[in-house]
């Protein structure tokens, strides 16, 4: 066979298995790559361009080698999925930039975040003044997540029929079926009255997926499931 033709053979079949890989590691490899993500990526193009020129090199120890590359960024999600603490270690926490109005230096620092940077973000969400801001987060995909004041929002409906109220930030009180202690207490509530009030709905702490709490006593929730499915 000539060697172009054995070129083009190797680089379909080359695609044709990045292509079959890629669906098995999902969509969220589609938006936003984390860092360990961007390096495999590099590595596996660079292996199958070296993979489809080089006719040198066995076809099979060459895809062994990407499967194994891809293997790795799998494992990493999975584990992710099945454990915060891992979550936490892998992709870390987010960090607070600005808080009631006033921002953290020591965690621009920490982030490598000059000043100039957070006002760019800043201004890509239309906030032209730190001040308006009650609440800006780094997310760990590297968006910059901003709550507005409440005075600084859109006026809503519901603002016309309601008493005026400083807006609060949630946060994450059950994740994976676990109470979260650190940030019940960022929003200033004992963990009884949170049992308590998902007795009222007939909850158990286990059956929830996520619950989001913020210092009004807003709770909300997002059941697994199978806990819908059981309901309906």
């Amino acid at each position: 066979m000539p060697e172009y033709l054995q070129v083009a053979v190797r680089s379909l079949f080359i695609l044709l298995s990045l292509f079959i890989i890629t669906k098995l590691l999902g969509k969220k490899q589609l938006s936003k790559l984390s860092f360990f993500e961007y390096i495999t990526g590099i590595t596996v193009g660079s292996i199958a361009g070296t993979l489809s020129m080089d006719l040198g090199l066995p076809l099979s120890e060459g895809l062994m080698s990407i499967f194994l590359w891809f293997l790795f960024p799998l494992m990493f999600s999975y584990l992710s999925l099945k454990s915060s603490r891992f979550r936490r270690f892998a992709e870390g926490k987010p960090s607070v930039f600005i808080k009631d109005g006033k921002i953290d230096e020591k965690a621009l620092k920490k982030e490598q975040y000059s000043i100039d940077e957070l006002l760019e973000q800043l201004r890509k969400k239309d906030v032209f003044r730190a001040a308006d801001v009650e609440f800006a987060t780094l997310d760990t995909n590297g968006d910059l997540s901003v709550l507005l004041k409440k005075e600084k929002q859109p006026l809503l409906k519901e603002d016309m029929m309601t008493v005026f109220q400083r807006s609060t930030p949630p946060q994450a009180v059950i994740t994976d079926g676990k109470i979260d202690e650190a940030a019940l207490k960022e929003v200033g509530f004992p963990e009884p009255w949170l049992l308590k009030e998902l007795s009222k709905r007939q909850l158990s702490v286990e059956a929830i997926f996520l619950a989001q709490l913020d210092k009004e006593g807003n709770l909300t929730f997002d059941l697994y499931n199978w806990t819908n499915t059981q309901q309906n």
